[in-house]
């Protein structure tokens, strides 16, 4: 572990917090710069980010302080301090996506063409993100087990994963639902290695549970769209 990166006199910088905000800025400034390489909707991709960085950090903190209220509830300011760690990150994906949909329909972008263009930076600070948790010692594994290294490292296959699909152009919502089927299916056996959450019904944590909902709703995109566009293909519909 190595939660304390350095110290500029009474300034402290702590490893989980600087790697939270360099996932952020690598992932985000990729997105725009290829928003505006690409010419979609730079402008918006911005604002977007920005409530995605907001609603995340929310979202992720609020499911990790409900998921340890025994702790919180005893030592409530705690609750603002994340930069210590404690960030459950289904919390803030589904926070996330919440916002961005009410975004992207007030702004009026292509709901899937968006999901699918964001999504492989997402993914990739994800895997940023993972690093900051094992130099912080949180969401630590059993004896033997990186389990925040195994993160990274599946989470950057599958940014690779995502960008090979994404340049493809398969029907639209296609990257995004194979991201939700890929992270819900690492998350759900790499927790089997995790030692610091609780668990629950048949043994599973919080996240796993999670993860077997996303891969049904993944498996429901996948079969969606991939049916609404072969009826664009034939000419049968239009949206």
């Amino acid at each position: 572990m190595h939660p304390i990166l350095f110290k500029i006199g009474p300034i402290t910088i702590r490893s989980y917090g600087f790697m939270v905000a360099l996932a952020f800025f690598v992932g985000f400034s990729l997105l725009y710069r290829e928003a505006q390489r690409r010419n979609f909707h730079a402008n918006k991709i911005l604002d977007l980010e920005f409530l995605i960085l907001i609603s995340g950090i929310i979202g992720a903190r609020a499911l990790h302080v409900l998921v340890n209220l025994d702790f919180y509830g005893e030592n409530w300011l705690n609750v603002f301090f994340i930069w210590h760690g404690g960030l459950a990150f289904y919390g803030g994906l589904i926070l996330a996506i919440l916002a961005s949909w009410l975004f992207i329909l007030k702004k009026g972008l292509p709901l899937w063409e968006t999901a699918d263009f964001i999504i492989p930076y997402i993914t990739l600070g994800q895997s940023i993100g993972r690093i900051g948790c094992f130099l912080n010692g949180c969401c630590f594994g059993k004896e033997g087990h990186p389990t925040q290294l195994y993160a990274s490292i599946a989470l950057l296959g599958i940014f690779v994963i995502l960008k090979i699909v994404q340049e493809k152009h398969i029907s639209s919502g296609f990257t995004f639902g194979l991201y939700l089927a890929l992270y819900s299916v690492q998350r759900f056996f790499i927790d089997f290695l995790r030692a610091d959450t609780p668990r629950y019904a048949l043994n599973l944590t919080v996240s796993q549970i999670i993860s077997v909902v996303l891969f049904a709703i993944a498996i429901f995109v996948f079969n969606f769209r991939t049916r609404l566009g072969g009826k664009r293909a034939r000419g049968r519909i239009k949206i």
